[in-house]
């Protein structure tokens, strides 16, 4: 229920209407005044944190969860030793696209359902999740087949239709900050998943567009703490979108974490000078092995963890 008063009421105005409704309603036990326009995704609606399980990963718990892998699918090699190289450094999730949304209308626009069935394979030799991007309410059911996580992108934040259709599915769904969206229009965004039923949305901060040209991006850190105070839904950061160059993803992935992000979401190609889509901000294998290990020295400091099991790490490279 809510109720809305008159612009002006008083505050003995509203606490006289709130113990009336205690009062005359049988079973109520409180009423809460929530007054964020976003009501699902408000802490005032659910204080403790929302875990979002899927089998043995949970995200928004006390591990923080590495999803890594290619910007897209490009051949079975590509993927099956993207997927190798991100699971050896420990990542819980392979994140890779079969349908990119691209600014030109002659760049790479992914594989389409061949690209998913590699990612499904590689994520399944690897013992990987899998997360892959949705476009349209036409390609929902297809992705569903395949994937364990449905991603929104930037540019489909406010495709409210697109939203609506995820709220009515169970599959998690990652959704990401619109380039030029405020804190409050990303969570009223989110607030369309979960009026739809379904609970299991995980926000990720991937930059904004300011007027700085020095990268591709900016990608702010600041909204991290911000959305933690606000909502209980769990925030990844996703340092390769927000920065756009290889080599400041690592020093953005470090700040994310510090700042208590509950996983990444990072951009890691097996021969990123060959990619066909987003390979200057691709890492190297070894690359993402340093910045695992770093992470393993930072996530503690804040009473965190990260990839618990062993690794093997193989020559790091900066």
């Amino acid at each position: 229920m809510v109720v809305v008063m008159k612009e002006r009421a008083s505050e003995a105005q509203i606490d006289s209407v709130i113990a009336r409704l205690i009062e005359l309603l049988d079973g109520v036990h409180e009423v809460l005044r929530i007054s964020e326009p976003y009501k699902r995704a408000s802490r005032t609606f659910k204080p403790e944190d929302t875990i979002v399980t899927i089998d043995d990963v949970r995200i928004g718990g006390d591990e923080v969860i590495m999803m890594a892998g290619p910007c897209s699918a490009e051949t079975e090699e590509q993927v099956m030793a993207s997927a190798a190289a991100v699971r050896r450094a420990g990542a819980k999730i392979l994140r890779g696209g079969a349908f990119k949304p691209r600014s030109s209308p002659y760049s790479f626009q992914g594989l389409g359902e061949p690209g998913l069935q590699m990612l499904r394979r590689a994520a399944d030799a690897h013992n990987l999740k899998l997360i892959s991007e949705v476009m349209d309410i036409n390609q929902i059911e297809l992705i569903e087949k395949y994937c364990d996580i449905f991603q929104v992108g930037a540019r489909n934040m406010q495709n409210y239709t697109l939203l609506r259709e995820l709220g009515l599915h169970r599959k998690p769904v990652l959704l990401k900050r619109g380039i030029s969206a405020t804190i409050e229009e990303w969570l009223l965004s989110a607030e369309y998943i979960l009026a739809g039923g379904n609970n299991d949305v995980i926000l990720c901060e991937r930059g904004i567009r300011t007027f700085e040209t020095a990268t591709r991006n900016t990608f702010d850190i600041s909204a991290i703490p911000v959305v933690k105070k606000l909502s209980h839904l769990p925030i990844v950061a996703d340092p390769s979108h927000g920065a756009g160059r290889r080599d400041m993803v690592a020093p953005m992935a470090r700040a994310a974490v510090a700042a208590g992000a509950d996983g990444l979401i990072i951009e890691v190609h097996n021969d990123p000078d060959r990619a066909l889509s987003d390979g200057a901000q691709s890492m190297y294998p070894a690359q993402f092995d340093r910045l695992m290990a770093e992470l393993r020295i930072i996530a503690p400091a804040i009473g965190r963890s990260i990839c618990l099991e062993p690794v093997s790490r193989r020559g790091w490279a900066r």
